[in-house]
């Protein structure tokens, strides 16, 4: 039986399945321990040829044997039936609801923590809390409950007939078992450590397989599937010696059980045997105290598992716990108001940033309005601190108090679903799910319209792409969107940003992977469709971003310059010079695919 804060609560909610449960188990427990009296009326019956009922003998004969064994004996057996049966549906039942709503306060916690905390804990060590602790948990919740009841009630009963029939045997029998307790309880605090060090391994086996399968594809480029096979033997070792510490201490505690059992059964044969000689006992009563005891070897095997059990499930609450405990960094405060309809405009005063746990600022002085409807392209080299300044926008990480403003509005003062809801975001990463594209473009919208849908793939110019494949927009895309190119993942998520018609369009490196015919039409309709929309396009291509309402420099976490590409590329130095760098570039690749298409023209 566990008990926790987070725990707890579940008994009184499943109260009534529980106690239904017990009266169910009660009923078994009484039910059992009628057995061993229809055991000493069949020895005794066999062996002096009468039975004493009440203080008179009764001839064993074969209407006694049915009336007075057998149909007892079958009511008895029925009602075991039964009653093993409903409490196995009510503990099991009760234990199966309470991971599901358990495991549902764990994801829905999960999904208001900060970015912060999936950097700290990886995937490999969350799946381990949905699976294995939970599962731990569970069989705590309904299995312990249950082999507690049962060894308390079943024990009690039997532990009572027994003395009625004999104290000093009947104690003689608890000795061993007090010595079980007591190396029970030593062994309880040894088995939760060496449960948390295997959950441990087996996280850290989970994260190096879950980053060894999706990024199978660098693996095999880079031939470095021995090293990974070798590094996955070593957790896998580890994992393995987790385990067998574990299992030896979990036998080292089953073997004592065994041992203390098989010692009281020497004690009640050698002086129940004694007694049997002296005359105090007879056959029957003998037999029947050995089934009273042969009926509590359950509650005593009971109490060793719930010691391993028990040990098992403190370690993995304990992990659950520190999940549930775990407070967002982010979080809106007490006093957000909800805003009018916002329009766009941003505006940056003087910000400085630095991430959780950074030795430097990743963002110094920002100083910069964006007018709402405008389009505003962000360039600087890689590190600079663009992605960065758009997470800030979008409350990823927490803002310095008076450093920006939605709309006049202090962004700590607003709902951060509000924010976020207000602004449509396009990744670096260019995420997709493990499902049909259709499904994957229209995310953001609680039913799917296929000609939005479609309307929104040709405004990213990946619906001829998309029509091309067998199931059209039914396609199912594999994990993370590995069936399709980088080009094509990322116009599919930026037909998803788009169809959401958002009043703020974050774009993140959002065109680095198509070409620049694909991309000139990207942007195109881009100035097309979002005209009086603000939009923030972040960009490494002068190319991509010259033709902008406002240009962003940024360099080291520092505001450079700000204006059009031309009041830019005029007044300040490390544009130009980023400008002619990349045209030089553009220059160079150019004349290489001319030299390339010369050399191919004179071969034919």
């Amino acid at each position: 039986m566990l008990f926790g804060k987070h725990i707890n609560r579940y008994y009184l909610r499943y109260l009534p399945s529980f106690l239904l449960g017990l009266v169910a188990l009660v009923l078994v427990d009484y039910m059992q321990l009628v057995l061993p009296k229809l055991y000493r009326s069949v020895v005794n019956g066999i062996t002096y040829g009468e039975v004493m009922v009440d203080g008179v003998a009764v001839p064993f004969d074969m209407p006694y044997l049915l009336d007075e064994i057998c149909l007892p004996m079958i009511v008895v057996i029925l009602c075991m039936i039964v009653g093993r049966f409903l409490w196995r549906v009510c503990f099991r039942t009760a234990a199966i609801r309470m991971e599901t709503h358990l495991r549902g306060r764990m994801f829905d916690h999960c999904k208001d923590l900060s970015q912060q905390y999936y950097q700290v804990n990886k995937v490999g060590n969350m799946m381990a809390l949905f699976t294995n602790d939970l599962e731990t948990v569970q069989d705590c919740f309904g299995w312990g409950v249950l082999m507690l009841c049962d060894a308390v009630f079943l024990g009690a009963l039997a532990i009572k007939d027994m003395y009625d029939m004999d104290p000093l045997l009947t104690l003689l029998s608890m000795i061993p078992m007090a010595f079980l307790l007591a190396i029970g309880a030593v062994l309880d605090h040894y088995l939760e450590k060496k449960w948390d060090y295997r959950q441990a391994a087996f996280s850290s086996l989970s994260d190096f397989s879950q980053e060894s399968f999706s990024g199978i594809a660098v693996v095999k480029a880079f031939v470095k599937e021995t090293v990974e096979l070798m590094s996955f033997r070593k957790l896998n070792k580890q994992n393995e010696k987790t385990n067998v510490d574990y299992a030896k201490a979990s036998t080292l505690l089953h073997i004592f059980v065994t041992l203390f059992v098989e010692s009281v059964v020497c004690v009640i044969l050698g002086y129940g045997g004694y007694l049997v000689y002296k005359g105090d006992f007879d056959a029957g009563q003998l037999v029947e105290f050995i089934g009273y005891f042969t009926a509590i070897i359950w509650p005593i095997m009971a109490v060793s598992q719930l010691i391993e059990m028990h040990s098992r499930g403190k370690a993995s609450l304990k992990r659950i716990g520190e999940l549930l405990e775990a407070e967002p960094d982010v979080r809106d405060r007490p006093d957000v108001v909800e805003p009018r309809a916002l329009t766009g405009h941003i505006e940056f005063r003087h910000l400085t940033f630095r991430h959780p746990g950074a030795e430097y600022d990743a963002l110094s002085d920002i100083s910069f309005t964006i007018q709402a409807g405008e389009q505003v392209g962000i360039i600087g080299k890689t590190g600079a601190g663009k992605t960065t300044l758009v997470d800030l926008l979008l409350r990823t990480y927490n803002v310095p108090d008076g450093t920006l403003f939605l709309d006049g509005y202090d962004v700590n003062t607003l709902p951060i679903r509000t924010v976020r809801k207000y602004a449509a975001y396009v990744p670096q990463d260019n995420f997709l799910f493990s499902d049909t594209i259709a499904r994957n473009i229209a995310f953001a919208c609680d039913e799917i319209d296929m000609n939005n849908v479609e309307d929104a793939a040709r405004l990213a110019d990946v619906h001829d792409n998309i029509v091309d494949f067998a199931e059209s927009y039914d396609t199912m895309l594999g994990e993370r969107g590995v069936t399709v190119s980088g080009g094509q993942k990322q116009r599919i998520s930026i037909a998803r940003a788009l169809l959401k018609d958002a009043g703020l369009l974050i774009l993140d490196d959002a065109v680095s992977a198509v070409d620049v015919k694909t991309e000139k039409v990207i942007l195109q309709n881009l100035r097309r469709v979002r005209k009086d929309k603000t939009t923030i396009l972040i960009a490494h291509r002068i190319s991509t971003i010259e033709s902008m309402d406002k240009i962003v420099f940024i360099d080291d976490g520092r505001l450079i310059a700000v204006g059009t590409h031309e009041e830019l590329y005029h007044n300040c130095p490390a544009y130009q010079t980023m400008v002619e760098l990349q045209r030089l570039d553009d220059e160079k690749t150019a004349a290489e695919h001319a030299y390339a298409d010369k050399e191919v023209t004179d071969h034919v």
